[in-house]
């Protein structure tokens, strides 16, 4: 899959999350890195910030092609 149709496909599937499965995914990602934020934080953003923060860690920990 082409970076451009990566970063499509999974905004596009991000976009119709919720804040509770959102921050379900944060919390449990599974990637290169760790993601490292606490429950107060989490609550205090928007569905919005929840959605950048997870597609930015999603796009960085998918491997380069």
């Amino acid at each position: 899959m082409t970076p451009k149709r990566y970063f499509e496909q999974t905004a596009t599937s991000l976009a119709a999350l919720g804040r509770d499965e959102l921050e379900k995914r944060i919390k449990n990602f599974n990637g290169r890195f760790r993601l490292d934020f606490t429950e107060d934080y989490l609550n205090n953003l928007s569905v919005d910030r929840l959605r950048h923060i997870l597609l930015a860690a999603l796009i960085n920990a998918k491997p380069q092609c």
